[in-house]
């Protein structure tokens, strides 16, 4: 994550922020779990094993790294 991003869970909403300097966005899904592997330890392709792990079937192997991509673009993960 960038310094001035934080990864939070919102019990109210039931779902995971991504809380920054007068801004919230809501993740749905499964990009609260994608984020929550982007610790610095694992690259994309161990992200994406586990997630091919963990949702048998799903398209992970395309739009996590999309996914990543467009978070990277807007600044919010390194």
């Amino acid at each position: 994550m960038s310094r001035s991003v934080m990864l939070r869970y919102d019990r109210v909403r039931g779902t995971d922020l991504l809380l920054m300097p007068e801004r919230v966005v809501v993740l749905r899904g499964s990009a609260g779990a994608v984020l929550r592997l982007c610790d610095g330890r694992h690259e994309v392709g161990a992200i994406v094993a586990e997630l091919a792990e963990r949702y048998p079937g799903a398209s992970v192997a395309t739009e996590v790294p999309e996914f990543l991509g467009r978070l990277r673009e807007e600044g919010w993960i390194r």
